[in-house]
């Protein structure tokens, strides 16, 4: 169903897993049937789809029904639909190179230790080329699975200010002199005294005291390199 109703809106694998926030691989799985249609997924697909999320997780189908297309979908679209024989100025930021951090293998919650070593380089999606000091991290393990799969690349934008159910990198040292670990979770809050994150696999809260938190940075994007 979900393929159906991408293309029916004219849309690519590509441009529904940046309206989602996913990977294209991803989209391609769920439409094949390799990974499964979850509540989640469901609800993160539905606004971009036109559709209750219900009736995409069900099957169900209702030609009365009346949802409407996520805005941010609609405009990704029309702006695919331009002509593109009109040349304007040049895109700030464009064919500018981002640094990624990360390892090859994360800890029991999927932290990782962030001390400055960058595995590579990648282009930077435009949502985030013209922010000063956007970085990028691999993802390690499954421990954000589906939202995130390891081997992922989130694309960090540090300058945007973080609210309940954005979905972060936490940069922690639980010790003064200790090492810089690094966890992506969804934010749930954060104050003098403590940082709570939320993980889904499996699923539970971390709570880090607010004198070890060094820095909670927004993910403004996430997928294939």
């Amino acid at each position: 169903m979900i393929k159906e109703l991408r293309e029916k809106l004219k849309l690519s694998q590509a441009d529904l897993a940046e309206a989602v926030g996913t990977s294209q691989p991803q989209i391609k799985r769920l439409e094949a049937g390799d990974r499964k249609l979850t509540k989640e997924w469901a609800e993160r697909l539905s606004p971009h789809l036109g559709i209750a999320p219900e009736s995409l997780l069900f099957g169900n189908t209702n030609d009365n029904e009346t949802v409407k297309v996520n805005p941010s979908t609609a405009a990704t679209q029309q702006v695919l639909e331009l002509p593109n024989a009109h040349i304007r100025d040049k895109v700030e930021g464009l064919g500018r190179k981002i640094p990624v951090f990360g390892q090859a293998v994360g800890g029991v919650d999927g932290e990782f230790l962030m001390n400055g070593s960058i595995l590579y380089e990648v282009m930077a999606p435009p949502v985030i080329s013209h922010i000063s000091g956007a970085y990028a991290v691999q993802i390690a393990g499954e421990s954000m699975s589906p939202r995130y799969e390891d081997g992922e690349i989130a694309f960090v934008d540090p300058k945007r200010r973080v609210k309940k159910g954005d979905y972060v990198i936490a940069q922690i040292r639980m010790e003064e002199h200790g090492p810089l670990l690094a966890y992506v979770k969804r934010f749930i809050r954060q104050n003098n005294i403590e940082l709570v994150l939320e993980q889904f696999n499996p699923a539970k809260e971390l709570r880090f005291p607010g004198n070890c938190v060094v820095s909670v940075h927004y993910i403004a994007l996430a997928g294939a390199a």
